[in-house]
């Protein structure tokens, strides 16, 4: 199960903040966990000596992002397998625990297939375990170097887009290290932006009803220096009026063969607005988040989260009453509509900005070539 070691704001770590990292203390292999429930507050550490404390992190949100999910349930697995568990049971029970994000069950699959053929090869447990652990580990490596060329190819987009520099960026969510091996997705291309003195500001949406953009993303762009502030969800269509926003970026956690894109819910509206308003709506995301078995944006399973997060807001010591947790802000006993994701149509979206190249216009036809050239170059 999981246990918590809390450590100060003081404890001066760097920049690059690992959101999770594999361990091997006396007692047994574990996997460490920066609760991202409890930022920018305070930074405190989960440890995950088995798959269920893992899954239970990644439903409460602890852990979270697209890219970093497949890492974690690639982990999860070996965890299982390392520590004598039902690695089956375990692999189910992960790929289950969020079930609109594709790279959840990608890294799971991974792992499980390495764990699979190692023992139908040696029919040493032992090895098979050290097959999970390699596979999840080359997945987290491969990971950071992704967001690398994903940085890469994003600001080569912007930098093609909006050739004037001194750009004014609008991003939902959070999609930075906290979500990656490496420094993330959508923000990883703000990012590079700030570091080649090309990013004039960056328009931080809050994203409720969670505030992932207000909790992390602004922590993540404080800690890096960046230009940016805050503004209500319902605040961006006044941005775009006034003709403060020269491109969107956002992550994704499905993109379905069509090019339909599954993101935070609040994304499909600035996308509309983007569109209204003549601005660049980009996706930045790895190639595992396209998902061809998902043939369109109807498709998309996408995940209903309890309505106390909408009717309760989470203030960190301060006491709480209502029965999620938190403060109730609306009357006792109201129903809440709490979609975790919403889908932008492919027609929204101005490009897909992946590790292999980005993809505009955004058609099934370049997805899947893009895709089957990834396949090329991992195979080789």
């Amino acid at each position: 199960m999981a246990d918590q070691d809390a450590r100060s704001g003081e404890d001066k770590r760097p920049t690059g903040i690992p959101a999770l990292r594999w361990e091997e203390p006396p007692e047994g292999p574990v996997l460490v966990l920066l609760d991202q429930t409890r930022l920018p507050a305070e930074e405190v550490e989960l440890v995950c000596t088995d798959a269920p404390a893992l899954v239970e992190a990644i439903r409460s949100l602890a852990v979270r992002g697209a890219p970093l999910l497949g890492v974690a349930g690639a982990y999860g697995v070996a965890l299982a397998a390392v520590r004598g568990f039902d690695v089956a049971e375990a692999a189910d029970a992960l790929a289950g625990a969020r079930p609109t994000a594709v790279n959840l069950a990608v890294g799971v699959r991974r792992a499980r297939a390495a764990h699979q053929e190692a023992l139908a090869r040696t029919g040493d447990a032992g090895q098979a375990a050290a097959a999970a652990l390699a596979a999840a580990r080359a997945l987290h490596r491969e990971d950071a170097e992704a967001s690398a060329r994903m940085a890469a190819h994003g600001m080569a987009l912007l930098d093609e887009l909006l050739p004037a520099g001194g750009h004014r960026v609008l991003t939902h969510c959070n999609t930075g290290a906290l979500v990656s091996g490496g420094e993330g997705t959508a923000f990883a291309v703000a990012l590079a932006a700030h570091r080649a003195g090309r990013l004039r500001r960056l328009w931080v949406d809050e994203t409720r009803p969670l505030l992932q953009g207000a909790r992390l993303t602004a922590y993540e762009a404080a800690r890096n220096d960046m230009p940016y502030t805050l503004l209500t969800d319902n605040a961006a269509g006044s941005l775009f009026a006034a003709g403060e926003v020269d491109a969107v970026l956002i992550g994704a956690d499905r993109i379905a063969a069509d090019g339909s894109v599954a993101n935070k819910v609040g994304s499909y509206p600035l996308a509309v607005l983007a569109r209204y308003h003549h601005v660049p709506f980009i996706v930045v995301a790895p190639v595992t988040t396209v998902d061809p078995d998902t043939p369109d944006g109807a498709s998309v399973e996408v995940e209903q989260r309890p309505g106390y997060e909408v009717t309760e807001v989470i203030a960190p010591q301060v006491p709480v009453t209502g029965a999620g947790g938190g403060i109730p802000v609306a009357p006792l006993g109201t129903q809440a509509y709490n979609p975790a994701f919403d889908v932008t149509p492919p027609e929204l979206v101005t490009a897909i900005v992946t590790e292999e190249g980005a993809v505009s216009p955004v058609t099934a036809e370049a997805l899947a070539e893009l895709c089957a050239r990834s396949r090329q170059v991992t195979m080789s």
